[in-house]
């Protein structure tokens, strides 16, 4: 398994347009990529603007089919400006 890791701080005016669009990029990542086996959208309990992204696919080559769908591409594309600051990690699952 492979799994991903992203943190998002979101700018306060955008926080709920990020949150409808990234619960949104959660479920189309989980009904439309068979290798997708877990999307989770957590917030930081002390500041709203804080968002951390666990995923997990089957394997890294699931993950870079993942970053070609126009789901995510679209997603991508509509956040950027409202997201300061973004960190993705990569980890293989034992």
């Amino acid at each position: 398994m492979y799994a991903v890791t992203v943190q998002f701080t979101v700018n306060p005016a955008n926080l709920m347009e990020f949150r409808d669009a990234v619960m949104a990029q959660a479920e189309n990542s989980l009904e439309l990529e068979d290798e997708c086996n877990q999307f989770d959208v957590c917030v930081a309990e002390n500041n709203p603007c804080i968002f951390f992204l666990y995923e997990i696919y089957s394997n890294i080559s699931a993950f870079n089919a993942h970053l070609e769908t126009p789901h995510f591409n679209a997603f991508n594309q509509l956040v950027a400006p409202w997201v300061s600051n973004k960190v993705v990690k990569h980890w293989e699952r034992l």
